[in-house]
């Protein structure tokens, strides 16, 4: 029998969850807050220039899993792409991720590849065997000379706190080389999609059981209406944040036009203290195949969100998180609920690791409403 079924967020969780619902032939309901879809992800052209632009920060679709890649491509047309990204410090620019030219430029040498790897495994500290925090993991992963340059003063803007007090899983995603790779992603599948990332989400809801809502934010006095609600707003919103506010990273972008071209890369970074911004991002390198006389460039600085900003980074502490472990004790209390997405189960999520969860959770739930079993409240851990 056809469910009628709201979802919380018009991003990615939500607009894949009710693309595979609304196939099924329920009736979806999508809340969704803001003026447009597809969340952080949305991008759209800008009037002066017609570049695509992100306007919530550079998104590049990388995964290591055909079947992800596989569906993305179905939506729209992908072009090939590879983030190259590379980072200013102490006045020098230097390859991200670091690799071997990376090394050799910035010790002043002419490594082979084992050169190197013995050099650095000289660097690192010796002292510390279970890093038990992001910088312990950079001391060990890469010594003390290249985490001061890199990685340091970086963490300090982009996260507001001391490096000692965040996870080592930060600095585990980056991957270190000893080879001249400057492919700042190590998956096998990369691209950027040709029409930008709204006209996926779009294509996802237009579908004659979706019904999309927008300016609409959905809320616990709400749930009755439907038989099942996923919620891909933020966990501590729903709970209308009675235990307290969790805590959450957001960024401040400041656009500037230009002629020609800026900074000749997608993405530099600034890992040293001498500017406050992170990072800027020249938006028409992303569409390489484009031709554009003018450009747009967004510098991206890193604060902590207010009630009034949009979350973007779930900051996860290496030692208390229990203000987190209370909402998801409380949040286990629901029924016909299930929490999803970056900002529903408070974890950093990549596009395709949240589409994946997407499309899994929807598996899920057909299958636990085929054998009249409960859907969980969380389907990840």
């Amino acid at each position: 029998m056809p469910l009628n079924i709201a979802i919380a967020g018009a991003g990615f969780s939500g607009a894949v969850i009710a693309n595979e619902l609304a196939q099924a032939g329920h009736t979806i309901t999508v809340y969704e807050p803001r003026t447009h879809i597809a969340g952080n992800c949305y991008s759209a052209r800008d009037e002066a220039t017609q570049i695509m632009l992100h306007h919530f920060g550079p998104h590049i679709f990388h995964t290591d899993k055909a079947h992800i890649w596989d569906y993305v491509t179905q939506l729209g047309e992908f072009k090939p792409f590879v983030n190259r990204v590379k980072a200013v410090t102490q006045g020098q620019v230097y390859s991200l991720p670091i690799n071997l030219h990376t090394i050799n430029q910035f010790f002043n040498k002419q490594m082979s590849p084992d050169e190197a790897k013995a050099f650095i495994a000289s660097q690192a500290d010796k002292g510390i065997s279970e890093p038990q925090n992001f910088e312990q993991q950079a001391q060990k992963m890469i010594g003390e000379s290249l985490y001061q340059a890199f990685f340091k003063h970086y963490t300090i803007k982009q996260w507001g706190r001391s490096p000692d007090s965040l996870p080592a899983s930060i600095l585990k995603r980056l991957p270190l080389r000893f080879n001249y790779d400057d492919n700042y992603f190590n998956h096998p599948y990369q691209g950027m999609p040709a029409d930008g990332y709204t006209a996926l989400v779009e294509k996802l809801l237009d579908h004659p059981n979706i019904n999309v809502q927008l300016n609409s934010a959905f809320n616990a006095a709400m749930k009755s209406q439907y038989a099942h609600v996923f919620f891909s707003g933020p966990l501590d919103a729903y709970f209308d944040y009675q235990l307290g506010r969790l805590p959450y990273r957001t960024l401040d972008f400041v656009k500037e036009t230009h002629d020609g071209d800026y900074q000749g890369n997608a993405v530099i970074n600034y890992c040293d203290s001498s500017q406050a911004y992170t990072r800027i991002s020249e938006h028409k390198h992303f569409a390489p195949w484009e031709e554009h006389n003018k450009t747009v460039i967004f510098k991206e600085y890193s604060r902590e969100a207010t009630e009034d900003d949009t979350p973007y980074y779930p900051v996860r502490l290496s030692g208390d998180n229990s203000l987190l472990e209370r909402y998801i004790d409380l949040a286990k209390q629901e029924k016909d609920i299930t929490f999803v997405g970056r900002l529903g189960t408070y974890c950093y999520l990549d596009m395709d690791v949240t589409i994946d969860q997407a499309l899994n959770t929807s598996k899920l739930f057909l299958t636990c409403l085929a054998n009249g079993q409960t859907m969980p409240v969380f389907t990840e851990q």
